[in-house]
C-alpha cells in the first residue's frame, strides 16, 4: 500500500512533480510493482489528481473516505475489511524503491523470530554530516537486537563523547507491519513524541511496540524538498 497525500507540507504536490519523464508517484508505484513480491499493490490516497495519474497509467487506487493524520491510518482503512496477514507500507515520496530491501524487510516475519515481530522498517547507514544534522531526515537509535529504541529529527546519539565512533542511521519510510499492529495503531491516540516530532512511528514505541529495524544499502533519495528532488533527476541521470 503506498499512502498518497497531495498537500504535502514542506513540499505542496511533490507527488506530481516530473521525475524524469513520468511523476514521482508513478516513479513509486511502478517500482514497487516491479519487485513482483506482493499480491496486490494499490495507492490510497485524498486526491482526484493523484488517483487518476494512478488509475489512468494502469495502476490501482483508493480514495480515502476521510481526512487522516498519517499514512498507517490512511492504510488502515483502505484494509479494514479485508483478509491480509503483512502490509507494506511504500511512502509516495519513495521513487528508487527496489526489490533488495522489500525482500530483506519481508523476510523478517518469517520463522520462530518473526512470530513476535509486529513492525519492521528500514534504515540505512548515514555518513554525511549535513543530512546528519538535517531535521528533514529522521535519524534512529536501535538496540543490539536491531529493535529501534527512540526515532527524532535531533541528532541521536549526541556525539559528547568525541574519541567514540558513531554509526548514524537513517529512517526509511517503508514499513512492514501485521495487520493486528495497524489497526491497533489506528486505536491509539497521538502520543507526546509523535506530536512534537512528527513521526508517526513513534506512535508504536509509546505504546510499547519496538520495530524491527532491518539495515539496507542507499535506497536513492526521498522527496521532502526542492532540493531532492533535484537530488533524484541527478541520480536518474547516471548511467
Amino acid at each position: 500500500m503506498i499512502p498518497a497525500r497531495y498537500a504535502a507540507t514542506r513540499f505542496p504536490a511533490k507527488l506530481m512533480q516530473l521525475l524524469g519523464d513520468k511523476t514521482v508517484i508513478r516513479h513509486t508505484y511502478d517500482n514497487t510493482v516491479a519487485t513482483g513480491l506482493f499480491d496486490e499493490v494499490y495507492v490510497v490516497t485524498d486526491s482526484e489528481i493523484i488517483y487518476s495519474e494512478i488509475t489512468g497509467h494502469g495502476g490501482k487506487a483508493v480514495m480515502s473516505k476521510r481526512p487522516h493524520e498519517s499514512g498507517s491510518d490512511r492504510i488502515a482503512e483502505a484494509v479494514a475489511d479485508r483478509e491480509l496477514d503483512i502490509i507494506v507500507n511504500v511512502q509516495g515520496d519513495e521513487p528508487f524503491v527496489k526489490r533488495g530491501p522489500l525482500e530483506k524487510l519481508l523476510s523478517v516475519f518469517e520463522g520462530e523470530q518473526g512470530r513476535n515481530v509486529q513492525v519492521a522498517s528500514l534504515m540505512q547507514v548515514l555518513k554525511e554530516q549535513v543530512f546528519i544534522e538535517d531535521p528533514n531526515y529522521v535519524k534512529v537509535a536501535v538496540d543490539r537486537n536491531m529493535n529501534s529504541l527512540m526515532f527524532s529529527r535531533s541528532v541521536i546519539p549526541y556525539p559528547r563523547a568525541k574519541d567514540q565512533p558513531i554509526t548514524y542511521y537513517e529512517h526509511i519510510g517503508v514499513y512492514a507491519f501485521r495487520k493486528s499492529a495497524l489497526m491497533a495503531f489506528t486505536q491509539w491516540e497521538i502520543t507526546p513524541l509523535e506530536a512534537a516530532e512528527k513521526i508517526e512511528c513513534l506512535r508504536y514505541l509509546e505504546n510499547g511496540i519496538p520495530l524491527k529495524m532491518v539495515v539496507t544499502d542507499y535506497m536513492g533519495v526521498e522527496i521532502d524538498t526542492p532540493e531532492d528532488l533535484a537530488r533524484a533527476a541527478a541520480l536518474l541521470s547516471r548511467p
